[in-house]
């Protein structure tokens, strides 16, 4: 329970100094005294934005201080051990917020135990200890994912649910790692094309040097028959019998010897004339050597078509010349021994992934039993409960809707649907037009829900707006039955809600040396039949009979058959 509430300079309020107990607390006053700002003080402390308009006007900062008494409550343990809070002594958890009014934002600090931590703390532990609905919370209930969540706390399937998420988080994390893979890998096709460059550079046997020798044998062999005809016809003036070279070198050495006949002298002439011969002898042995060489048959002068056309194929794919293609080679067999490793690794993520699935699905299926088993038992609870607070004939029920998917909040949705007047079809809560009517259903889900709900502190703000006469008599009953098993606030214009209250405070603005402020302060015996007096419409002896007759007998219980059922 709420133990105390501590205020100082928050807008209206200078200092309070708040005691409460357990059961049904009543809370009212006149319009615009500050009753929502006591509560909202509440919200501020449990980790909502607060700006520093709030701080009260000639004051430097606000502070907001509350003590709970929890016992042993093991998710708030866990929590700030979590958080390297300082652990609660006894059971007291003692939370502390101050707002200043310098600077831009909230400009303050925040405190658990005596140990500073930032707002999502708080907000984080606000969802064990205060459960608090404003005049404006019922648009909560036109929440599908808010019904699904209700609809799963009285099925005490939460556990399910949280083994659901746990297992949808354990199959988007396996996803993201074989996406990751898939990426870095290319996937299949990349390796089936890293497959194939090797394949095809490495049968290729590429030498560095072979292209200028196959381009020089090509040309050569593109143009042999004119080679072969240049050294015919050299040969052939060598040789020639009428005017070849030869015979010119034969006549010349018939008349060289006939000199040297004459005159010895020119013996060297002769020797160098047969120089001569021996030297034509040898080129044209060379000239037909060179030309029998380069007569390349058709076999051969395809082969090296064929070897050209592989180089040309491979420089158009892996680069512009013979080493740069060798090197994307090497480069791509690198590649693909690391992707193969990566292979292996992908495939093996492939199967965590169907087995994350297979899990999912089973949690999914576990979650959806449940709900599926408190479907009934919650509607006609709820049935029950609206019952006691007006609706005899109304119909309720809660249909399930399966995703095509499931998403965040299972394999299927729940929808509440509501039919206040008899005869007309169910429809969505949200369909509703009346405030008084979901104010009503939302009182009749709490209710509901009490006994499944270990949150201690319920928290109403106005929930009981628009309603009056026998129905704010039933209204006022149920709020004291949640009061047999919560600490309940609310805040009320009520009379027979304000007299059903274990407790009332009455919220009064004053005027203290020119400046407004708030006070709160407990109202018991005649100040209590006063207030009620005042909220039933004046101080009059009638009234004051009146709110009498309400307080001593604390709203005649004229609710039967209205216990809880768990699912």
């Amino acid at each position: 329970m709420l133990r105390s509430l501590r205020i100082r300079n928050l807008a209206l309020v200078e200092e309070l100094d708040w005691t409460l107990q357990s059961g049904f607390t009543a809370i009212t006053g006149e319009t615009g005294a500050g009753k929502s700002i006591i509560i909202g003080a509440l919200s501020f402390l449990l980790g909502d934005r607060a700006d520093r308009s709030l701080v009260r006007a000639g004051a430097t900062s606000a502070g907001i201080e509350a003590v709970f008494e929890l016992g042993r409550n093991d998710e708030v343990a866990a929590l700030l051990e979590e958080r390297g809070v300082d652990p609660c002594q006894d059971g007291e958890l003692i939370l502390k917020r101050t707002i200043t009014s310098e600077g831009s934002g909230s400009g303050g600090r925040q405190f658990i135990n005596g140990s500073p931590c930032n707002l999502s703390v708080l907000k984080n532990l606000g969802v064990f200890l205060v459960d608090l609905h404003g005049p404006h919370d019922h648009q909560s209930l036109f929440s599908r994912r808010e019904q699904t969540l209700l609809l799963d706390r009285f099925c005490n399937a939460l556990t399910e649910k949280e083994a659901y998420l746990a297992s949808r988080s354990d199959l988007s994390s396996a996803r993201r790692e074989l996406d990751q893979l898939q990426s870095e890998s290319g996937g299949v096709g990349r390796l089936e094309q890293l497959r194939a460059e090797v394949e095809e550079i490495s049968s290729a046997n590429l030498l560095e040097s072979e292209e200028e020798m196959l381009l020089s044998r090509h040309k050569a062999a593109s143009n042999s028959r004119r080679l072969i005809e240049l050294c015919a016809g050299v040969v052939a003036r060598i040789e020639d019998e009428e005017r070849g070279a030869a015979l010119g070198i034969a006549e010349s050495a018939r008349l060289l010897k006939e000199l040297m006949r004459i005159d010895n002298r020119t013996a060297p002439f002769l020797e160098e004339l047969d120089r001569l011969t021996e030297g034509l002898d040898s080129l044209v042995t060379a000239l037909r050597g060179y030309a029998g060489n380069i007569e390349l048959d058709a076999l051969e002068y395809q082969a090296l078509e064929d070897r050209l056309n592989v180089l040309a194929t491979l420089k158009r794919k892996y680069g512009p010349a013979i080493p740069e293609i060798i090197a994307r080679g090497v480069q791509s067999a690198k590649e693909l021994d690391r992707l193969s490793g990566l292979d292996s690794l992908t495939e093996q993520a492939r199967q965590r992934v169907i087995e994350a699935q297979r899990l999912s699905t089973v949690a999914a299926e576990k979650l959806s039993a449940k709900r599926r088993k408190g479907v009934e038992i919650l509607s006609k609870t709820v049935a029950r409960e609206l019952g006691d607070l007006g609706f005899k004939q109304a119909g309720f029920e809660i249909k399930l809707e399966s995703q095509q998917e499931p998403g965040p909040d299972g394999s299927e949705v729940a929808e509440f649907l509501f039919a206040p007047n008899p005869g007309e079809p169910a429809q969505p809560l949200r369909a509703i037009a009346s405030s008084g009517e979901i104010s009503r259903v939302m009182l009749a889900l709490k209710s509901a829900l009490a006994n499944q709900d270990r949150i201690p502190l319920l928290v109403f703000d106005e929930i009981d707006a628009n309603v009056g006469g026998e129905i704010a008599t039933k209204v006022a009953c149920k709020m004291r039955q949640l009061g047999d098993s919560h600490q309940v606030l609310c805040i009320t214009h009520l009379p027979q809600v304000a007299a059903c209250g274990s407790a009332q405070f009455v919220v009064i603005k004053t005027v203290k040396e020119g400046r407004t402020g708030t006070v709160l302060k407990p109202v018991n015996g005649e100040e209590r039949v006063k207030e009620i007096a005042r909220m039933l419409g004046g101080v009059t002896d009638s009234a004051m009979a009146h709110a009498a007759t309400l307080l001593k007998e604390g709203v005649p219980a004229v609710i039967s058959n209205s216990g809880n059922s768990r699912a």
